[in-house]
C-alpha cells in the first residue's frame, strides 16, 4: 500500500468536526468575477513563514483583514499560528517574533486552515506579493486538508503600478515604498495581521483609483493585474 500512497498522494485523515467544517466550505458558492465591486468584500491576507522559498519552507501563521465596499471592517481581523513540530530558527525567529514555545503550541494545522478557509468564504484574497502567500498557503492546505482555496487571488505589487506611475526606478517599489507614498503606517512590519492591516489601506487606495478609472467588477480588476503582469514582463 505505500507505493500507492507515494503515487497517488497520502489523503489527510481528519476528525468528524474538521470534515463538516469542509463540507460547509465546500457548499458555498463561488465569487464570479462579473461581481460589482461595490459591496464586494475582499480578505486582504499575510503569511509568516519559517523562509522564503515557497517550497521547501513552512507556514506558521496567517493575518487577514476584510475590506467591504471599499471600508476596512474594524474588528474583523483574523489571526492563527500554525502548530509546528519544531520551532524555526533564531534568526527567523527575529524577523516574525513568533517564538518557539509559540510555534509549538499552535493549533492544529487542519483546525487553523479550516477556520480561514471559513472566514475568506471564497472572497477574493489580496495581497502584496500575493503569489508567495497563495503557495505557502496552497501548499500547506493539500497537506493538511488536501484541497486549496477556491478564491481568486490578486496581487497589489501588480495593481498598484497598474493604476499609479511609480517613479522611474530600475525595480518596481516594494510594500513599504507603496505605503510611504500614501502616507500609510505600518504599525508592526513582519507580523501578519499588521501587515494585512496596512496592505489592506493600500488596496482602499487602489480600490478608489480603479473605479474613478471605470473599473466596476472583480473581472476589470483581473485584467488590469493581467495587463501589468505582461507589461512586465515585456519591459
Amino acid at each position: 500500500m505505500s507505493w500507492l500512497r507515494r503515487l497517488f498522494g497520502h489523503k489527510p485523515e481528519l476528525n468528524a468536526a474538521q470534515t463538516a467544517a469542509l463540507a460547509a466550505y465546500r457548499e458555498l458558492p463561488e465569487i464570479a468575477d462579473t461581481v460589482p465591486l461595490a459591496g464586494l468584500r475582499f480578505v486582504v491576507a499575510d503569511v509568516e513563514t519559517t523562509g522564503l522559498n515557497p517550497m521547501s519552507d513552512k507556514l506558521i501563521s496567517i493575518g487577514a483583514v476584510m475590506v467591504e465596499n471599499g471600508i476596512i471592517r474594524l474588528g474583523s481581523g483574523f489571526q492563527t499560528v500554525l502548530r509546528q513540530p519544531r520551532a524555526s530558527a533564531s534568526a527567523n525567529i527575529l524577523i516574525h517574533g513568533i517564538d518557539g514555545t509559540t510555534q509549538c503550541t499552535g493549533t492544529d494545522p487542519a483546525t487553523a486552515l479550516l477556520e480561514f478557509f471559513a472566514y475568506s468564504a471564497k472572497a477574493p484574497i489580496v495581497g502584496f506579493h500575493s503569489g508567495f502567500d497563495r503557495v505557502m498557503i496552497e501548499r500547506a492546505a493539500n497537506t493538511a486538508l488536501g484541497c486549496t482555496p477556491s478564491s481568486t487571488w490578486l496581487d497589489l505589487d501588480y495593481l498598484a503600478p497598474a493604476l499609479f506611475a511609480p517613479p522611474k526606478t530600475a525595480a518596481p517599489l516594494g510594500l513599504d515604498q507603496w505605503l510611504q507614498r500614501f502616507g500609510i503606517e505600518n504599525q508592526a512590519r513582519h507580523n501578519a495581521l499588521a501587515d494585512a492591516l496596512a496592505t489592506a489601506q493600500l488596496l482602499q487606495v487602489v480600490l478608489a483609483q480603479a473605479t474613478a478609472g471605470g473599473a466596476s467588477t472583480l473581472a476589470d480588476l483581473t485584467r488590469l493585474e493581467q495587463d501589468q503582469r505582461w507589461l512586465r514582463q515585456i519591459a
